[in-house]
């Protein structure tokens, strides 16, 4: 029997489970394609706890729980919650056991590239669009292929091949700033993450390995508005100085995007779709743990059913399962960035 000829979009978490998922099941002529040309050619986000039905699981199908526990920061699951104006602390969760610990997300990429079979990711060639059983590459190119994955994230490729869907702003504008080593943002960011918020203004700051944090002004505003650090800082007037400090250095503006709900579509042979590719969401923690058990799942059908019948079967299990995913993480939106008197 001919080994069925797999491709997935995208070298993300999503598309790495699934393709080290479908190794550990015999299949081999698996290949990702990435447009980027290396690992390290973007940063890869910050920190991510695996929750234990979803992301966990899908590491133990992977067959790599002991070597993702070995990495874990299990003090990352502490959270505080600080006041605005005097940074004085009103709500403290101190690490419980061992129920959603904290990894870099370039710490657990790194370790889904390294398990997979040499030469399965192909860098530095991103997938144009797709049909039921060929692919087009950016560069022009076509192959055929059995099953087309689209693990290609928000913007994906793929999609259009099952949905003419596109993401729509939410409204919500975060502001990044990273910090190395300071002791002050430190001691009070604690051992995983804090946070604080006044009248529709959030300040979110998230400690990630080696003393480095990072941190997201979150606020309702235009989709085109890119504030200075001045503009920050009038904005948070008021707020105490040593959280006025998360304010400080290069800023990198992320507005939010996500998916209709609900976001479906007719089965298509020959291709099918996973993590944000899927159901972009709000990103609250939810995102990228469904996308590994969307990989997981999918791999798991595959191995269980062939390539046609086992994406039917992920998609009649996944899609319902992401919509109210969707609904909780939207809601979620609303409640941490309500609607201020003020829009920017």
């Amino acid at each position: 029997m001919t080994t069925p000829r797999i491709v997935i979009a995208g070298a993300g978490l999503g598309g790495l489970t699934c393709a080290r998922v479908l190794q550990l099941h015999g299949f081999e002529n698996v290949t990702v394609f990435e447009r980027e040309s290396s690992p390290e050619a973007r940063q890869q986000g910050g920190t991510i706890d695996l929750h234990a039905d979803s992301g966990q699981e899908a590491i133990r199908a992977a067959g790599l729980f002991d070597e993702w526990r070995a990495l874990a920061r299990f003090e990352g699951q502490e959270q505080r919650k600080v006041d605005h104006a005097t940074a004085a602390l009103v709500e403290h969760e101190p690490p419980e056991g061992d129920f959603r610990p904290e990894i870099d997300r370039g710490q657990l990429r790194k370790l889904l590239l390294d398990s997979l079979t040499p030469g399965t990711v192909t860098w530095g060639l991103g997938i144009g669009s797709a049909t039921p059983g060929e692919v087009t590459f950016l560069d022009g190119s076509t192959a055929p292929f059995d099953l087309v994955i689209g693990a290609d994230g928000a913007w994906s490729r793929v999609r259009r091949a099952v949905s003419p869907a596109q993401p729509e702003y939410t409204g919500v504008m975060f502001v990044e700033t990273r910090h190395d080593n300071d002791e002050l943002l430190l001691d009070l960011t604690g051992q995983g993450t804090m946070v604080a918020d006044h009248e529709g203004l959030m300040l979110w700051a998230q400690r990630n390995s080696g003393d480095h944090i990072r941190a997201y002004a979150c606020m309702r505003a235009r989709e085109d508005w890119k504030p200075s650090n001045a503009d920050l800082l009038e904005l948070y007037t008021g707020w105490h100085p040593s959280l006025q400090a998360f304010l400080a250095g290069e800023l990198i503006h992320r507005p939010l995007y996500a998916l209709p709900v609900p976001h479906t579509w007719e089965h298509t042979p020959g291709v099918t779709l996973l993590g944000d590719a899927a159901h972009l969401m709000p990103p609250l923690g939810v995102g990228a743990n469904l996308a590994m058990q969307d990989a997981a799942d999918l791999a798991l059908a595959i191995a269980a059913h062939g390539v046609r019948q086992g994406a039917q079967t992920y998609e009649s299990a996944m899609l319902p399962r992401a919509i109210e995913a969707q609904k909780l993480t939207n809601a979620g939106l609303h409640d941490m960035v309500p609607e201020r008197p003020i829009r920017v």
